[in-house]
């Protein structure tokens, strides 16, 4: 009989002890252990195959292992989402065969955009839309409610009508099994949080159903061919839910970003394995979904026909694209004992040396005065994303 054991693992790192916790001893999170029950099957005495001598006068094993000018180019056209922004983001599209995660802040219009991406694709090859969160009415109430059904000529809507299916499932050998039967040219998995695989005991979102389930796409993916998108919760923080072996699987990383308050939104790209880095492109959320604005320096720049006091306009170079951006800065005396320091946009210890430089240099006495430094349209400079914690101020 197998002997049953307990360990706890954490739902943000992925550190596992045998016995719980309150604070996590990896990363200092409080709460985040979660007990999960594992079997151990009995040892056997049966030795390593490293540990295995063979004969010298049995044959060789044939060898596997192969050199660069022996491995065969198999050149892939890579598939056209229908939007330029997004392709950029991707490299110039998605390639067959890749494992895309799209995280982005609740509401911020994730399956907006891997809604109406599917609608595009639907217009040239299968899709299969996995709704685990929603049920199959919801997502068509969504399309109404964007008009997605009327979006281009009455040949390409036939076709997308019987190219696009929905699948509100959240057990994954059901989701495997109808990849297998269908085999779209596209998949959309949203989310990988709300997946179930029976063979664990875990509830779904723990890291052991969010890492085994993203292993299990990412085999049928590289086995069959078939671009698989994958929608990812984030945590308080910013960061992706779950273990950080989830960025690691898949392909590309994108993160969509932007103000709730605001109608534009980033597709920033912060792990790419067929294209660059930190490549951005931009959308905007009007009242028939996400539209893609192709320039997007009429978006971040203010009165730029007037001069005006306290701004400035910079050359921002975001990816392989320079984007325009206006900065405003206003200064003010301070009515308390330290001048309080605001920046949107941009880093608040980038803020902070440009102050002192200015006062050490130029004799101005800012540390007598307020400053408040923006970005013409909320813009951040997204060189390089880092989680937020409780004391963190200013963009990244």
């Amino acid at each position: 009989m197998p002997k049953a054991r307990t360990r706890f693992i954490c739902d943000d790192c992925g550190a596992e002890t045998p016995q719980y916790f309150g604070k996590c001893p990896a990363c200092g999170a409080w709460g985040t252990l979660q007990e999960q029950v594992i079997s151990t099957l009995p040892t056997t005495t049966q030795r390593s195959p490293l540990t295995t001598r063979r004969s010298p006068s049995v044959d060789p094993l044939p060898r596997l292992a192969l050199t660069l000018s022996e491995i065969v180019d198999h050149p892939q056209a890579r598939l056209s989402s229908g939007y330029t922004e997004l392709d950029r983001v991707l490299g110039g599209g998605i390639v067959p065969g890749s494992l895309v995660l799209v995280g982005g802040d609740p509401g911020i219009g994730k399956s907006t955009l891997l809604l109406q991406v599917s609608q595009q694709l639907s217009q040239r090859h299968r899709v299969l839309y996995v709704c685990a969160e929603e049920s199959g009415q919801q997502v068509k109430l969504r399309a109404q409610r964007l008009q997605i059904e009327s979006r281009g000529d009455d040949s390409s809507l036939a076709v997308a009508a019987a190219n696009l299916y929905l699948l509100p499932e959240i057990d994954l050998e059901a989701i495997l099994q109808e990849l297998e039967s269908l085999r779209p040219q596209v998949g959309v998995i949203d989310s990988i949080q709300s997946l179930y695989w029976s063979a664990l005991s875990s509830a779904p979102g723990s890291v052991a159903q969010v890492r085994e389930c993203t292993a299990a796409l990412m085999r049928f993916a590289k086995q069959h061919h078939v671009p698989l998108l994958i929608v990812g919760h984030v945590t308080k923080d910013g960061a992706i839910a779950g273990p950080k072996v989830l960025e690691h699987l898949v392909d590309t990383v994108l993160y969509f970003e932007g103000d709730r308050f605001a109608s534009h939104r980033l597709l920033r790209s912060v792990k790419n394995r067929f294209g660059a880095t930190h490549e951005i492109g931009v959308f905007e959320m009007v009242d028939q979904g996400l539209r893609e604005v192709l320039n997007p320096s009429e978006l971040f720049l203010g009165s730029r026909d007037e001069v005006t006091s306290g701004t400035a306009t910079i050359v921002a170079c975001e990816g392989t694209r320079p984007i325009v951006v206006e900065l405003q800065a206003l200064v003010s005396p301070t009515s308390y004992g330290s001048p309080r320091r605001s920046a949107t946009g941009i880093e608040y210890n980038r803020l902070l040396q440009i102050l002192a430089v200015l006062e050490k240099r130029l004799g101005i006495p800012l540390s007598k005065l307020d400053a408040y430094v923006s970005s013409a349209g909320g813009f951040e400079c997204g060189r390089t994303r880092r989680r937020f914690r409780s004391g963190d101020r200013g963009g990244c």
